[in-house]
């Protein structure tokens, strides 16, 4: 219970402190360029993401940070819980947007952080917002600023990984850029799995080699869904198989 009071006071507690710094970001925009703005507007979010990771006491461990590129990539995850976007946000030093239900534009300074960072919004309810959601975050990648999308569409709370959905594949084709996928392991023990309680948990995360936009081009959207998928999976299972042994050796 104590976890669960120190984080969630933090994570509606930081924002609001940050609120004139966002102002003197906002003003900055059209002097800096694409890579400039997103390291400045991303420091508040990557201090307001360790400071909730840390208060859950738990530990994270990533690997793979040498296959990030240059330029602006379209991150591919799968989706265990709602502490997947802290937690990468805090340990990927590429600067990303994501995309997010609209119900979020109700939360003040929050909605405000995630428009200065180009997240893009999406009303689940209204097939014309999510096909404007795509052709939004295709925009947002053509205009040189990296985005995360978690084409399971749902938390798998720890499961196996699901299918993916399409949107993904024409998202890389059309914005041409590159994939990179990442595996997330852990991160539904920290909520999901103690009936929304805070408990501290390990994550581990694996950023993969990037499937180039010459690979993203050849392969039909079923081979590309296909192959992003089983890259994932397969990590995911090995990460999950690795910590099941680690805690039978203890």
């Amino acid at each position: 219970m104590y976890n669960s009071l120190r984080t969630f006071s933090f994570l509606f507690g930081y924002l609001p402190f940050s609120l004139k710094d966002l102002r003197n970001v906002q003003k900055q925009r059209h002097q800096l360029s694409t890579e400039e703005y997103d390291v400045l507007v991303h420091q508040h979010p990557k201090k307001w993401a360790a400071g909730i990771l840390k208060r859950t006491k738990s530990t994270f461990h990533i690997a793979g940070l040498e296959h990030l590129p240059e330029g602006p990539v379209l991150f591919v995850s799968n989706h265990e819980g709602n502490f997947d976007i802290p937690t990468l946000i805090a340990h990927i030093p590429k600067p990303f947007s994501f995309m997010s239900k609209v119900e979020v534009k109700k939360l003040p300074i929050i909605k405000d952080w995630m428009v200065a960072m180009n997240c893009v919004f999406i009303d689940r309810t209204d097939r014309k917002s999510a096909m404007q959601s795509i052709t939004d975050m295709v925009s947002t990648l053509k205009d040189g600023h990296s985005m995360i999308i978690f084409p399971e569409g749902t938390r798998s709370k720890g499961n196996e990984v699901q299918d993916f959905k399409s949107g993904f594949a024409r998202i890389a084709k059309d914005s041409q850029v590159p994939i990179v996928p990442i595996a997330i392991v852990g991160t539904a023990d920290i909520m999901e799995k103690n009936r929304n309680k805070i408990k501290a948990a390990h994550v581990e995360m694996s950023v993969m080699a990037p499937i180039s936009v010459e690979t993203i081009q050849t392969l039909t959207s079923k081979e590309l869904i296909n192959l992003t998928h089983n890259q994932i999976s397969s990590q995911v299972r090995s990460i999950q198989e690795l910590k099941k042994n680690q805690m039978l050796k203890h």
